[in-house]
């Protein structure tokens, strides 16, 4: 008996379950549908916060960017933005981009189109109750997608955005422990800034998106003093660099000159 016709489908199925898998997870897959993942200049940098907003942590954040004249992106999840409507207000005021981080954070790799547009709908409601604005950008928590993910994004008029660079701040106990993970920020702008070929034809002279986190997603007041400890320690450094802190609006639009 030819063994493809006993191995076969086995194989066929270890194949497009790695395939899915691939869609679901990497967070530069196309797979499920069209996704940012980079700014369109090597100097531009997209720093990105998810899970607040956070009344321990996202107002501290918010003087910082201020102190050094950056602006950023904040994917809110919308049962924190209920119930810190003013702070969220407050991020908009000062020229951040706010979006779309689903309702309460679910794993959306297992829910069904209709309930993947509930959590979507229930954030954008909250978060124009508080700015005034709908959102037009949306990340999935884990970054995990399935086929209707990106499709019931498009319907509300939101861009999926993902990342290029994921530190784990989530998982910082200290700032010596995040500040060694965030140095490849830096070498990936050295090596795209001085126009080295291989770094060039790789990320096709794009920069960073940065996902960091300003809040936790299971409760409000999550401690996040190290993303902002790391934070002050690189901000500086990337702005010597040459580096422009963007938003993700910014991000997409015509590169910096």
């Amino acid at each position: 008996m030819n063994p493809w016709m006993i191995g076969g489908p086995a194989l066929l199925t270890t194949a497009v379950a790695g395939l899915a898998a691939y869609g679901a997870v990497n967070s530069r897959s196309q797979l499920f549908g069209s996704a940012i993942c980079r700014t369109n200049s090597a100097r531009k940098l997209a720093l990105t916060f998810d899970d607040g907003p956070n009344p321990a942590i996202t107002p501290k954040l918010l003087d910082l960017l201020d102190r050094h004249k950056a602006r950023a992106t904040f994917f809110v999840i919308g049962k924190f933005a209920r119930e810190c409507p003013e702070l969220l207000k407050e991020t908009a005021a000062r020229g951040h981009v706010i979006g779309n981080h689903t309702d309460a954070h679910p794993n959306l790799f297992w829910l069904k189109p209709d309930q993947i547009t509930v959590e979507l709908r229930c954030c954008n409601y909250s978060i124009a109750a508080a700015t005034g604005e709908k959102p037009r950008w949306f990340r999935p928590p884990f970054g995990y997608r399935n086929p209707w993910v990106i499709p019931a994004a498009r319907e509300l008029s939101q861009r999926a955005v993902m990342w290029t660079l994921l530190p784990g701040d989530w998982r910082a106990t200290s700032s010596e422990w995040l500040i060694p993970r965030m140095k490849s920020v830096a070498e990936n702008a050295q090596r795209n800034l001085a126009g080295d070929a291989r770094a060039q034809n790789s990320a096709n002279g794009a920069g960073d998106i940065v996902a960091l986190h300003d809040g936790g997603h299971r409760q409000l007041n999550a401690d996040r003093l190290p993303t902002l400890a790391a934070l002050e320690y690189w901000m500086p450094r990337w702005r010597d660099l040459g580096l422009e802190f963007v938003t993700i609006e910014e991000a997409v639009n015509a590169p910096a000159g």
